[in-house]
């Protein structure tokens, strides 16, 4: 079980029986660590021990490139309803935020990931997670996969999808999903959003609808409230629809 050694804005992931050196001291982790407690440093500077918890893997998950948002992930949630004992079919692993976070929702997930040292991080990633025997990390093109009995008939209940042939998978969207289940498409560009948009409109898809991820922080502080000027506000956009 992997914990979370929290002193003021440092963290450190480190399993029972490891050892954390800093400049704060030296911290042995005991073998029956629990969340919840204060362990203290040779020096005496406490830290806390927490869970591993959703934002905590998006911090700390090792990074193939740029991750989902915690707030892209809360989108796809709400959209879909995914829930415990959905199938899931995700193309685009990369880091694997969105699998991990399907997984720890207790659904089902294969994911595709068409880089071989990509995919082995992901891995790696779901079994910091704990959702390893959920989540399972395939190397390929799901695009090639169309056809196979890996990916039968009315197989899934929700399509998870960022990649650059997503069109061509939401062409195949009915074949894929169960009667009622979602497909959800993440698009850095508006133009590769469009194209999702006309594929899933042609292949027969209800509820067909885009939203652009725009989430601003807000700053306090004496002089007045205002929205922070710093962080990303944009992400991308996700489009999202169903089978009838």
């Amino acid at each position: 079980m992997t914990v979370l050694l929290v002193h003021g804005d440092r963290e450190y992931l480190r399993e029972p029986g490891e050892e954390l050196q800093t400049d704060l001291g030296v911290l042995d982790v005991p073998e029956d660590v629990e969340p919840g407690q204060t362990l203290e440093t040779h020096l005496g500077e406490p830290f806390e021990v927490r869970h591993l918890r959703g934002p905590d893997l998006f911090n700390h998950f090792e990074r193939t490139g740029a991750p989902m948002m915690p707030r892209d992930v809360g989108l796809i949630a709400g959209h879909t309803g995914v829930a415990a004992g959905d199938r899931v079919l995700d193309a685009g692993t990369g880091t694997g935020v969105l699998s991990a976070y399907l997984g720890r929702m207790g659904a089902d997930v294969s994911t595709y990931e068409r880089d071989p040292d990509f995919a082995e991080v992901a891995r790696e990633n779901m079994e910091l997670a704990d959702v390893a025997d959920r989540v399972e990390v395939r190397v390929g093109d799901v695009t090639e996969e169309l056809d196979g009995d890996e990916l039968a008939d009315d197989a899934f209940d929700v399509l998870t999808l960022d990649t650059e042939d997503a069109p061509e998978v939401v062409a195949r969207a009915t074949d894929l999903l169960v009667r009622g289940g979602f497909v959800a498409i993440y698009s850095p560009f508006v133009e590769h959003t469009r194209e999702v948009v006309e594929s899933a409109r042609e292949a027969g898809l209800a509820d067909v609808e885009t939203l652009e991820t725009i989430q601003r922080r807000m700053d306090f502080d004496d002089r007045g409230s205002r929205p922070s000027t710093a962080g990303v506000g944009h992400t991308g956009y996700l489009t999202f629809a169903r089978r009838p």
